[in-house]
């Protein structure tokens, strides 16, 4: 599922295919930006923060994208084209002077910003641990502005840190061993932020370790506990328990925990 260490890739994928490289074709297939041409631009440069990708040119305009849930990039080398089939979901089409072309593909936002004004698409982000500038003493004190809020749901929120989707923070709360819904106030907040950090990092730049939180990267047991509802705990064999989503409750995601090695307040506190 698309998080920050998501995009972190996929801008690592993009630099070697776009950066430097004037556009011979450049279109934004949204209705706000579909007579805009990107067409002669040099991309300078690309940038992410938290889920959020920024692709500066040298025009000194921003391409601000985001992939939500369903959004991808993919780039095909000179000669190649896209399969015909998934042209209709190009929303990004940017074909470079030297042939390889970037295809943003079912992306829910297209935005085109001065990049002197990128602050007003991510100004309200968190400190994001793949960033250089991460701050982990500012996240903290965002996450214990608010110390009754539950922890999964201030994790989640990206103004304390940018970058945490359900599945880091439902394995975050497992490794260490706090029931999601425990208060932001009786967490120890630098530990936390420290092995998210260190686990962001890990899958974002390790090869073949990408979103993998057991060291055992073989499919179905790359998890503690997201997505295993009903099984065993990995540690204590108490069936795992899923709480789901809420429609419409930001506080509410679909949320897995062990009970036993997770005491404290369930979904109902």
């Amino acid at each position: 599922m698309p998080e920050g260490d998501s995009v972190y890739q996929v801008a690592r994928k993009l630099e070697p295919a776009l950066v430097g490289q004037p556009l011979v074709r450049g279109e934004l297939r949204v209705p706000a930006h579909a007579t805009d041409d990107l067409a002669g631009h040099t991309v300078t440069g690309i940038d992410t923060h938290g889920k959020h990708l920024l692709t500066r040119l040298d025009s000194g305009l921003t391409l601000h994208t985001h992939l939500m849930m369903d959004g991808s990039w993919t780039v095909t080398r000179p000669g190649r084209r896209l399969p015909r089939d998934l042209l209709p979901d190009v929303r990004v089409l940017l074909e470079t002077r030297a042939g390889s072309t970037a295809y943003g593909i079912s992306m829910p936002v297209v935005e085109l910003v001065r990049t002197t004004d990128e602050h007003g698409v991510v100004g309200h982000l968190g400190p994001d641990p793949l960033r250089a500038d991460w701050d982990p003493a500012e996240a903290a004190a965002r996450l214990a502005a608010d110390p009754a809020r539950p922890l999964a749901a201030a994790l989640l929120d990206q103004r304390n840190v940018a970058g945490l989707g359900n599945l880091w923070v439902n394995e975050l709360c497992f490794l260490r061993g706090h029931s999601p819904w425990t208060p932001v106030g009786e967490v120890d907040l630098p530990a936390l932020l420290r092995l998210a950090a260190r686990a962001l990092k890990h899958s974002a730049l390790v090869p073949g370790a990408y979103q993998v939180t057991t060291g055992h990267s073989r499919r179905g047991e790359d998890h503690w506990v997201a997505g295993r509802s009903g099984q065993p705990c990995r540690r204590c064999r108490t069936p795992v328990e899923v709480a789901a989503e809420v429609t419409g409750d930001p506080e509410r995601r679909r949320t897995w925990w062990c009970p036993r090695c997770q005491p404290g307040p369930g979904p109902d506190r």
